[in-house]
C-alpha cells in the first residue's frame, strides 16, 4: 500500500505553494488554514496572508483586527486568534524559531495531533502520522474498519494504524501522498475505484461497502437561533458597529446591534424591546431588509436572521461611517448584508 500511494503521488501531486518548502512559518499556515477548509478555498487565503505577513514576526506584529479582516470568509475564527497568539509567541519568546519535533509542536496555542505531525513530518522528518478526514477514509475503506473515526476509539486506532503504515525514509512525503490520494482518489462521493492503484486489495471494495465508510456517529442536534440586527441610519448617514465580545461565534468580529429572540419576531415586538429602546430614545422609521428570512449555517447552529433598517435623528451610543464600516472584520454573514445593502444604496 505506501509503494503505491507515494508513486500515485508523485504522478498525480497538487502544485501547491506550501509543497515547495519546508518553512515551517509556511508549513504552519497552511495546515492550520486547511482545518475544516477545502484546499481551493484555502488557497487564496494563504497568498493573501504570506504578501501581507512574509514572516512570522510580521503576523506577530499585526493587530488582531487586520488578521481577522484577512481571514474574513474562512469560518472557523478561533483558529485565527490562535494563529496570531502562536505568532506572537513564537516570534518574541522562541526568537522566531518554531520547535522542532512534534511534542514540542503541540505544545503551541491551535496546533493539535494533525498539525504537529504534518510540521514535524514535512519540515523535520520527523516520522509522525497525520490523520485527517482524507486519510480516515482510505484506512477506512482500505482496510474495512467499521469504527466511527469520531469517537474516542476511533481516533486512537487509527492513529495507531497509521502511524505502523508511515515511511520512516519519507515520512512527509507519505503523510502529503495519503491526504493527497484522500482529497483527490479516495473522494467521499464518487471515488474512482475502477481506476485505483489499491483497488486489488482494498476490502470496501471487495465488499462493496465503499459507500457505508467511513463510519461516523450520529451529530450534534443542531440549534436554531433566532437574531435580529438593527442597522441604524442617522441623520448625517452614519451608522453603529460593535465588536462582539465573549466566548461565543465570530469574538472579535463586529456586527450591528443584535437582538436575539426565543422566535422569528415582528416589528412591534421588537421596537418593544428593551434594546431597541435603549438604542433609539427618540422616534425611528422601522422597514425589514430582506423580507425573506436568511438562514446562516454554522457547524452546529442555524441563525434565522432578520436585517431591520432603522432611521432615525438619535442614536444612544457612539456612530460611525460606512468607510470605516467596510474596513472592519466581519463575519460573512454581515458581509453580504452590506453589499447587498450599500449596493442598493448607491
Amino acid at each position: 500500500m505506501v509503494l503505491e500511494l507515494i508513486y500515485w503521488y508523485s504522478e498525480n501531486k497538487r502544485s501547491l505553494p506550501w509543497r515547495k518548502t519546508k518553512d515551517p512559518y509556511r508549513v504552519w499556515l497552511s495546515e492550520i488554514m486547511l482545518q475544516q477548509t477545502r484546499v481551493a478555498q484555502g488557497l487564496p487565503y494563504f497568498l493573501k496572508f504570506t504578501e501581507a505577513f512574509p514572516t512570522v514576526f510580521a503576523l506577530a506584529k499585526a493587530n488582531e483586527s487586520e488578521v481577522l479582516k484577512l481571514w474574513q470568509g474562512l469560518g472557523y475564527y478561533s483558529r485565527a486568534r490562535n494563529l496570531h497568539f502562536t505568532a506572537k509567541f513564537v516570534a518574541n519568546e522562541l526568537k522566531g524559531e518554531f520547535p522542532k519535533t512534534y511534542k514540542e509542536l503541540l505544545t503551541l496555542k491551535g496546533v493539535g495531533d494533525y498539525t504537529a505531525s504534518a510540521i514535524a513530518s514535512i519540515c523535520y522528518d520527523e516520522p509522525v502520522a497525520v490523520v485527517d478526514g482524507n486519510v480516515y477514509r482510505v484506512l477506512s475503506r482500505y482496510f474495512g474498519i467499521a469504527t466511527p473515526i469520531n469517537s474516542t476509539k476511533g481516533v486512537k486506532e487509527f492513529k495507531e494504524l497509521a502511524q505502523t503504515l508511515i515511511d520512516v525514509s519519507q515520512p512527509g512525503v507519505y503523510n502529503q501522498a495519503i491526504m493527497d490520494f484522500g482529497a483527490l482518489h479516495c473522494k467521499p462521493q464518487n471515488p474512482l475505484c475502477s481506476e485505483c492503484p489499491l483497488a486489488n486489495s482494498c476490502v470496501a471494495f471487495a465488499k462493496n461497502r465503499v459507500k457505508e465508510l467511513p463510519v461516523k456517529e450520529k451529530k450534534i442536534k443542531v440549534k436554531k437561533r433566532y437574531f435580529n440586527y438593527l442597522v441604524p441610519i442617522t441623520e448625517n448617514n452614519e451608522t453603529v458597529l460593535e465588536e462582539r465580545k465573549g466566548k461565543g461565534i465570530w469574538q472579535g468580529l463586529y456586527q450591528f446591534p443584535l437582538v436575539e429572540t426565543q422566535k422569528k419576531t415582528a416589528e412591534d415586538e421588537l421596537m418593544e424591546s428593551e434594546q431597541f429602546k435603549k438604542l433609539f430614545p427618540k422616534e425611528t422609521t422601522v422597514s425589514l431588509f430582506n423580507t425573506d428570512d436568511i438562514i446562516h449555517k454554522l457547524s452546529h447552529q442555524h441563525l434565522i436572521t432578520k436585517f431591520w433598517v432603522v432611521k432615525t435623528t438619535d442614536v444612544n451610543t457612539e456612530t460611525t461611517d460606512w468607510t470605516t464600516v467596510k474596513e472592519r472584520p466581519v463575519p460573512v454573514l454581515i458581509d453580504k448584508f452590506l453589499e447587498e445593502f450599500l449596493n442598493k444604496e448607491s
